[in-house]
């Protein structure tokens, strides 16, 4: 797999959002560098921009390949991983696979329930409406505006830098195909029912109309050293809509894993 890596230290995995890139993630950057001391190995998953799918045709599939990739370029090492959306369901089961050298776990607008009639999510909300983006963004605000909960100037410049050129890189063939089998065979949580105690944190879009925020809660019991956050002004997008608030949870667990460690 191809990996956008940078800093040194402890290694932190992150994975991105379904039908993106790494990219998406790039915008934490500065936080990892304020924070000080992480290697950050930021992965295209199968089906994104710079790594090809092969013969990859489910997100079980996916999943295992990412631990194959982490032992083969960490081996026993202990790490930190992170991700968002999809990626969020993949850093799940990374992390009760590779539970002994895992540090701590971080879903952003994470996927709890893969199937999406079973998802408990809010109705679609539109909170800001700014039609000044409409210059901005051009022939992709139709992309931008499927998730947006309250739109800026900002926002739109980030989805234009950091998402649209993985939405445009991927190879949605393969995507389509996965797509077919996107559950996981088991919940990470139910395959492993033993409380996860690593430091945690798993910050969820109170207008998140895509996963929710309600399927995360249910599995509050699981994670005893976890914080859960719904963000109020946040739909899917919220590592642009809130990403002050984002960065802040981000960096608080991050020093509780240092913490802990």
């Amino acid at each position: 797999m191809f990996a956008h890596e940078a800093g040194s230290g402890t290694p932190i995995v992150l994975l991105h959002g379904f039908g993106l890139d790494h990219r998406s993630l790039l915008p934490l950057e500065p936080t990892f560098e304020r924070s000080g001391g992480w290697r950050r190995i930021y992965l295209d998953l199968p089906g994104a921009t710079r790594t090809p799918a092969n013969d990859v045709a489910s997100t079980q599939a996916l999943a295992d390949a990412v631990v194959a990739e982490i032992r083969t370029r960490l081996g026993d090492e202990p790490f930190v991983v992170l991700g968002n959306s999809f990626g969020g369901m993949i850093a799940r089961y990374v992390a009760h696979e590779l539970r002994p050298q895992v540090l701590g776990l971080a879903t952003i607008a994470g996927v709890f329930v893969a199937e999406h009639d079973l998802r408990n999510v809010p109705p679609r909300t539109v909170l800001k409406r700014d039609d000044a983006i409409e210059s901005i963004l051009g022939a992709a605000i139709n992309q931008y505006r499927e998730d947006a909960v309250f739109e800026s100037a900002r926002d739109a410049q980030a989805f234009l830098e950091h998402v649209l050129p993985g939405l445009d890189g991927a190879d949605q063939h393969a995507l389509d195909r996965i797509a077919q089998s996107y559950s996981l065979n088991r919940e990470p949580e139910d395959a492993n029912p033993a409380p996860f105690e690593q430091p945690t944190l798993h910050v969820t879009g109170r207008q998140d109309h895509v996963v929710g925020y309600a399927d995360a809660l249910n599995r509050f019991e699981h994670y005893p050293r976890a914080t859960f956050a719904a963000l109020d002004s946040a739909g899917h997008n919220i590592l642009f809509e809130q990403a002050d608030l984002c960065v802040a949870f981000i960096a608080e667990w991050l020093q509780r894993v240092r913490l802990a460690g």
